[in-house]
């Protein structure tokens, strides 16, 4: 009897459910980087519907953001000293995206408040780094500011609003560029539909990005054999550095 009452609630929940349903997609689910690998473009794409299947019933904005894997980083900021510039002070993240963008349908502060945008990072203002130890607030905004400075201008986190565009409070789409130098590993593409200051419904997909042929072959013996790799490697140097030394003789 308990079984079959907790059974009926769960159904009454699920009808009284009233929040749209995000149905995202990526155009392409894996990217292969191959030798002469230029950059890609994903388009990423979806609905909002209501939980019945039909058009939600409110408007609605949409912002994507497309995230890169973590990885640890250390961060040294220069400074000029009689005259010459050296290494100051210097802090570290545990993890900080090495991919990370950005786009919206509307400027990000015409759609949330700082706190909501904080919380689910939408912007490159709102980028939650993990510092590896006691560092002061001011100091880390500093060092998180130079860091996106550096990726921006790696090309690596970018931020556009206007980029998503909305058909008939349906479908979205939103593209975004991926440069040559993308780090390898799984890539999450978190959508949000935002009404009224609010976010009413979210959906994740996925990236990969992997090496394929020679890349790949090269890249899992250095994984898996780095000992040996490292012995080749500095071979080839030697053996490059003598055939130099030869030519020149000859010349």
């Amino acid at each position: 009897m308990r079984r079959i009452l907790f059974i009926i609630m769960c159904l009454f929940a699920l009808s009284a459910q009233r929040d749209p349903i995000l149905v995202p997609e990526v155009s392409q689910h894996e990217v292969q980087v191959r030798q002469g690998f230029t950059g890609t473009e994903l388009l990423l794409f979806g609905a909002i519907l209501d939980p019945g299947g039909t058009r939600a019933g409110e408007d609605y904005h949409i912002v994507v953001v497309l995230k890169g894997p973590t990885q640890p980083i250390q961060l040294r900021e220069k400074e000029r000293i009689a005259g010459i510039w050296m290494n100051a002070d210097s802090t570290a993240f545990r993890s900080a995206p090495s991919f990370f963008a950005v786009s919206s349908s509307s400027p990000i502060p015409d759609i949330v408040d700082e706190r909501t945008a904080a919380i689910y990072e939408l912007g490159l203002d709102f980028i939650q780094l993990s510092p590896s130890g006691t560092i002061e607030p001011e100091e880390q905004a500093r060092f998180t500011a130079g860091l996106v400075d550096l990726r921006q201008r790696q090309g690596l986190y970018k931020e556009g609003s206007g980029g998503v565009t909305i058909s008939e409070q349906v479908l979205y789409q939103a593209r975004i560029s991926l440069p040559s130098n993308v780090q390898i590993g799984t890539y999450t593409a978190e959508t949000f539909a935002i009404a009224n200051g609010r976010v009413i419904a979210s959906a994740i997909s996925e990236v990969e990005v992997k090496k394929v042929g020679f890349e790949r072959l090269v890249e899992e013996f250095s994984q898996d054999w780095s000992f040996l790799y490292g012995l080749l490697a500095i071979a080839f140097s030697v053996f490059m550095g003598w055939m130099a030394g030869r030519l020149f003789a000859l010349i």
